[in-house]
């Protein structure tokens, strides 16, 4: 079979991360997450708590620049920030398991990382407000209140960690091969989206 890297970025309560999971499995193909982030710290000698942190100051775009640019004890260009260390050390992981096969990559900036490899095709599933947030309590198990909290700050976090690192805006039609409205399919349906449109761009 051909190789075939699906990355799949997605709104918070968009159901991406499933769609993540049920498309590698029909796919028979490695699933790759958060769980990034275990792999680097162990090999690298990292705190995962320090990463998730770093990923969660994303919310304030200030603040995160900040202790990005001068989160290092030295200066120059010889050194660069913790937050830096750990991107740099999650890109050249997600280049190493691009180049040993075909797998699914949710999250983690890998539509950036991988943009310029041919038989990658990067994902964007997005969906409305209010199915988020049915998905987010319902699915997620969440509290109305600590879902309303999500859909303000995660999705925020996102974007402002992915514009800060790739210099794009997290999001943009034009940084994805295809985008799907969740609102109204199944996750299976959005699976079955994906996969036919492998089948199409493969041919």
């Amino acid at each position: 079979m051909k190789k075939q890297i699906i990355t799949i970025s997605r709104e918070f309560g968009s159901g991406g991360h499933l769609v993540g999971k049920v498309l590698a499995e029909k796919m028979d193909v490695p699933y790759y997450d958060k769980s990034i982030l275990d792999r680097i710290a162990e090999e690298k000698g990292y705190s995962v708590e320090m990463m998730e942190e770093d990923e969660k100051r994303a919310k304030n775009s200030f603040l995160y620049s900040l202790t990005t640019a001068f989160g290092s004890a030295g200066t120059g260009p010889d050194y660069i920030s913790i937050n830096e260390k750990f991107f740099l050390a999650q890109f050249d992981y997600i280049r190493r398991i691009a180049k040993e096969g075909s797998c699914v990559i949710v999250g983690r900036c890998a539509d950036y990382v991988l943009r310029e490899m041919p038989f990658v095709t990067n994902v964007f599933i997005y969906a409305d407000k209010q199915q988020k947030f049915k998905r987010i309590v319902n699915e997620y198990g969440l509290s109305r209140e600590d879902a309303e909290k999500g859909l303000r700050d995660v999705d925020k976090a996102r974007a402002n960690y992915y514009k800060y690192h790739t210099g794009q805006e997290w999001g943009r039609p034009e940084n994805y091969h295809l985008c799907i409205n969740s609102s109204n399919i199944s996750l299976g349906g959005c699976t079955d989206i994906i996969m036919k449109y492998q089948e199409i761009k493969t041919k």
